[in-house]
């Protein structure tokens, strides 16, 4: 028998989900065959059987699933694996267990009254031993046990319910009736049968009290808890909880530096429409700088380096160059690799690919793995500076914005052209500002040869 494991997918995600097993079990399968597809915070991957034989599951449609965790079994037989743990079980000792308090009786429950007290005295009754249902003398307001109070007790949990102002307590004191227990010791708050009859109509855990801070719990405080919970929320999805964490590593890790530089795209954008044409694909800003960046990767190899520790960074063999790309779906960074090897045609048409993905985020995980420089795109037009984040193991991120008009003066003669400030962010521990100004002349001057390709 052998045990088809959960593979690390990626560096950010601790869980991935599994959303769809693709072989029922005892199916046949062989090496290489696709078996399950695992959805990471950013992409949905096939998992292929590592070897022949009969499928069996281990983990259930859609649940969590965390690397190195077992995925499925494969036999040689169509039988069943025989496990120590069955699978059932297995897979909810992975789910947390409802907290079932052991003392706890339900309010009306009738072998709540059917014990004598710690005293001996028989069930509802009063500590004067007269019945419980004649008793009229009613506190004026519920208080907690003391300590002792406790004492005297024991362990023993008696319940008091008369309005809203009655509550569980614990000892001698207590008055009959129903309501919410008191923890032994005291710790737990008390809660009035009223307050109880709200949360078990609601469906609130009774833990959830305990964040109020009271010692006893009100109708009125569940209302305000109600209230409080009420409030519109919305749940971030795994892409932008994604985007959340390398942003928080990034800032938390990195210290960032930034310059920019102002260029003139005018002949850029008419090469740009001019390649569209022959290549029969979108060619414009993002293309262009895609290539301008990995032509530098053996001018600049630091920009394309990963910090390995305070002495020591780890060069990268070709530049792998990733282009944000938002349509609305979420923000995603699809990985060019080896870009520098690439034609203008080839880069234009992955692109035009990631730009379709995004809509339904149907990227595959080696899509978005391995970038050692990132080109981040902001496209609206009247954005004209924009500073990226560092995506954590990167050197820096390099800002494209979209071109705006500005007056300038040709032989005399007042005009306008178009020019872009093009950013870069820099990890100052590898890149100084020197050498973060020569890049961006140096990328200004490949633009440049760019707009001389051929017809």
């Amino acid at each position: 028998m052998i045990e088809l494991r959960v593979p690390k997918l990626n560096n950010n995600d601790a869980t991935y989900i599994l959303v769809e097993w693709i072989v029922e079990n005892g199916t046949p399968v062989k090496s290489g065959d696709p078996i399950a597809v695992i959805e990471t915070s950013k992409a949905a991957e096939e998992i292929a059987a590592e070897s022949d034989g009969y499928l069996w599951q281990s983990i259930p449609l859609n649940a969590d699933c965390a690397p190195g965790q077992r995925l499925a079994h494969l036999t040689t037989s169509p039988e069943p694996p025989e496990l120590s743990i069955p699978l059932d079980a297995e897979r909810a000792s992975n789910e947390p267990l409802a907290h079932v308090p052991t003392s706890y009786e339900p309010p009306g429950a009738t072998n709540s009254l059917s014990k004598a007290d710690a005293h001996g005295r028989p069930p509802g009754t009063t500590s004067s031993g007269t019945p419980a249902a004649l008793n009229t003398t009613t506190p004026a307001e519920p208080r907690p046990p003391d300590s002792a109070q406790t004492a005297a007790s024991g362990s023993s949990t008696r319940y008091a319910a008369t309005g809203d102002a009655a509550a569980a307590v614990t000892g001698p004191n207590a008055r009959g009736g129903v309501a919410s227990p008191v923890a032994a010791g005291g710790r737990s708050p008390l809660i009035t049968a009223p307050a109880q009859a709200l949360l078990d109509e609601l469906g609130i855990p009774a833990e959830r009290v305990n964040s109020l801070g009271l010692s006893v719990i009100r109708r009125a405080d569940v209302e305000r808890l109600v209230e409080r919970a009420s409030a519109a929320t919305y749940e971030l999805p795994r892409v932008q909880r994604a985007v959340a964490r390398a942003v928080q590593v990034s800032h938390a890790t990195i210290p960032a530096a930034y310059t920019v530089m102002a260029m003139d795209m005018d002949g850029t954008l008419e090469v740009a429409a001019r390649m569209t044409r022959e290549v029969r694909r979108p060619v414009g800003l993002a293309e262009l700088f895609v290539l301008a960046v990995a032509r530098l990767h053996d001018e600049f190899p630091m920009f394309f380096a990963t910090l390995t520790d305070d002495r020591t960074a780890r060069l990268a063999r070709s530049p792998n160059v990733g282009v944000t790309v938002d349509t609305g779906e979420g923000l995603y960074v699809p990985v060019i690799h080896d870009a520098a090897s690439r034609s203008l045609k080839d880069v234009a048409t992955r692109l035009m690919e990631y730009r379709l993905a995004s809509t339904t985020g149907d990227f595959r995980e080696s899509d978005l793995a391995d970038a050692n420089i990132a080109v981040t795109l902001h496209h609206d037009a009247d954005v004209s500076l924009a500073i990226p984040f560092i995506f954590p193991g990167h050197a820096c991120a390099l800002a494209i914005t979209t071109p705006q008009p500005v007056l300038t003066l040709n032989d005399g003669t007042l005009t306008t052209k178009k020019v872009a400030n093009i950013g870069l962010a820099y990890d100052h521990r590898l890149i100084n500002g020197r050498e973060a100004a020569l890049f961006l002349r140096a990328l200004k001057n490949t633009i440049a040869e760019l707009e001389r390709l051929p017809d």
